[in-house]
């Protein structure tokens, strides 16, 4: 299967990528929007709750209004988190409301709930409210017809009265739509960067959060180890051993041939070629246990070559960029070619996709490896599929993974490993 060269894009891959990232930026958006929605509420109870401490009824209610609003900023660490984000739960708020207020993390999040509920809440409008104008605009030739005489279908400051001001509306559709693409990332990000800056754990607590991540971190290395070792267990007793087997049986049916009084020599060497048979593919099965503890292509051809040749092999056509300058650490350039090898099979086998675009690149100290395909999406991380190994793997380099596919696709399975040397 021929693959395309890097220098070549294609315009339908950048198409996919760019679509799937402005869906995936605008499902953060709406996500946060809900929050934020949230948070206007708390902030309305927050304020009513601070002026009835004035006359010390409010007072009883404090305690209410911190736990509220610490489950609020732990929903939102755990949305952040679905983004690339390491926070953790902030824990249960201290008892007693002087404790409570004078806990650093509910400072910062009475800090984040007036950010969240005014800024967050305006870019979410915007970020949702972008596409549905283009929708609603890019449509309107379809539509605007069947309206009703009574009824003003005119979208804007100006009369609809036919055609040529139908395509009008259109054209501002396409405007809505370019700028949906254009600015619903960005519009994410700033909408995330409060939470990411007031929600962190405070610097005290780094250390824990890192010992967390880290006994998280080497429990994932051994399963990953104990799977790998059982893959290989079953290749060989599955495979090569059975083959073995048949080698001997066949040699020793042979040998007891020879020894017959009046024996075929026709039979003896058929015996033989079937042995020689059984022998060779023994061979190659152990051949591939051996690639696939550690694929010599990665040592003859480097991790560019390697995963080049997984996406030639593989049966849907896949387009390539690869930008990996150097070579990285031995086990990251292994892990990133078993992730490729895993989502290429994954692609073949259950997204129906027609094409597939692999991103191998390298930013810095860390390699990001992105796969995505245009195939029926759905994919579970939790279901298996190979995702759960691929997770292991990830994890026990205290890398990154991401997955999005949304029924209906496209399914984007993004890694990122450090591979500083």
């Amino acid at each position: 299967m021929p693959v395309e060269p890097p220098e070549n894009p294609s315009a339908l891959s950048a198409l996919r990528r760019g679509t799937a990232t402005t869906r995936a930026a605008v499902t953060r958006l709406g996500g946060g929007l809900g929050t934020s929605f949230l948070a206007g509420l708390l902030l309305v109870w927050v304020v009513v709750v601070g002026v009835l401490c004035v006359v010390g009824i409010g007072l009883l209610l404090v305690p209410g209004a911190l736990r509220t609003l610490r489950r609020l900023g732990d929903r939102e660490r755990e949305r952040l988190r679905r983004n690339r984000s390491t926070m953790l739960p902030a824990g249960p708020v201290p008892s007693g409301s002087h404790a409570a207020v004078r806990d650093a993390a509910v400072r910062r999040e009475l800090l984040w709930l007036p950010v969240h509920a005014t800024w967050g809440l305006l870019l979410g409008l915007v970020g949702v409210l972008l596409p549905v104008y283009a929708l609603r605009d890019l449509s309107f030739p379809l539509w605007w017809r069947v309206v009703p005489a009574d009824v003003d279908a005119s979208p804007w400051w100006w009369t609809v009265d036919g055609w040529p001001s139908a395509a009008a509306v259109a054209l501002l559709g396409l405007g809505w739509a370019a700028l949906t693409v254009g600015t619903s990332p960005r519009l994410a990000r700033w909408q995330a960067a409060p939470g990411l800056t007031l929600l962190a754990p405070p610097p005290g607590t780094d250390l824990s959060l890192r010992v967390a991540e880290l006994s998280a971190t080497r429990a994932a290395a051994l399963d990953a180890h104990v799977a790998e070792l059982r893959r290989i267990e079953r290749s060989l007793h599955d495979g090569a051993q059975n083959r073995i087997v048949g080698v001997t049986v066949l040699l020793g049916a042979a040998r007891r041939s020879l020894n017959r009084p009046g024996a075929d020599p026709a039979t003896t060497d058929e015996l033989l070629e079937r042995a020689q048979s059984a022998a060779e593919q023994a061979l190659a099965e152990l051949r591939s246990v051996v690639r696939g503890i550690l694929p010599p292509v990665l040592e003859d051809r480097g991790l560019a070559g390697a995963v080049t040749g997984l996406a030639a092999a593989c049966p849907v056509p896949c387009h390539v960029e690869v930008d990996v300058p150097g070579r990285c650490p031995a086990s990251v350039e292994a892990t990133a070619y078993f992730v490729v090898a895993e989502a290429l099979t994954n692609v073949a086998r259950h997204s129906g996709a027609r094409s597939a675009t692999l991103t191998v690149r390298r930013r810095g100290a860390e390699l990001l490896v992105r796969v995505t395909d245009d195939g029926r999406g759905g994919a579970d991380a939790a279901a298996g599929s190979g995702l759960s190994g691929m997770l292991h793997r990830v994890r026990a380099h205290d890398g990154r993974l991401e997955l999005t596919s949304p029924p209906g696709g496209p399914t984007e399975v993004e890694v990122w490993l450090p591979c500083a040397s």
